[in-house]
């Protein structure tokens, strides 16, 4: 399961209240350069933090945020022919932008979710819920919130 990230468990979704002040809303974003640009629709299933080297690695920082969204709910609104793809492994299909280089999401198709990191979407209110794959974290976190060791459903490890 290493490069999955988050992993979609029904008892860690969102909490009913974020999903349900979340579930009119439409989120647009877009790559540094602004040739690509985005909408996300509704609510994630799941926001929380990666810590897996594979993330870390791709992101040049030690903890990633992600928000995991229905396929259905992300729309490429300008810029698809900008839209880069690197895949290391088939659980994870990373998405850039051609020109500026900047990270969009990432596609992971045996979940049937996309990941829009959180700071690509303009007033966003990223609530996490979760760490996954904190055996491999670089960075202690403090922060009370669940602590599983590989994927959501797994051994937990202590704040």
């Amino acid at each position: 399961m290493r490069g999955i990230g988050i992993v979609l468990i029904a008892n860690l979704e969102l909490p009913y209240y974020q999903r349900e002040k979340m579930s009119e809303t439409t989120y647009k974003g877009s790559c540094f350069c602004g040739a690509v640009e985005i909408e996300t629709s509704g609510a994630p299933a799941m926001m929380g933090y990666c810590h897996c080297k594979d993330c870390a690695s791709w992101s040049a920082s030690p903890i990633t945020a992600a928000t995991l969204w229905p396929q259905e709910s992300i729309k490429v609104v300008k810029g698809e022919g900008n839209i880069c793809t690197y895949n290391k492994t088939e659980h994870t299909y990373r998405k850039f932008c051609r020109k500026c280089g900047g990270h969009l999401m990432a596609d992971h198709p045996e979940m049937a979710l996309v990941d829009v990191y959180p700071a690509v979407l303009k007033d966003f209110p990223f609530e996490p819920t979760l760490h996954v794959h904190y055996e491999t974290k670089t960075v202690s976190v403090k922060d009370g919130l669940p602590k599983f060791k590989a994927a959501p459903g797994g051994e937990m490890l202590p704040d």
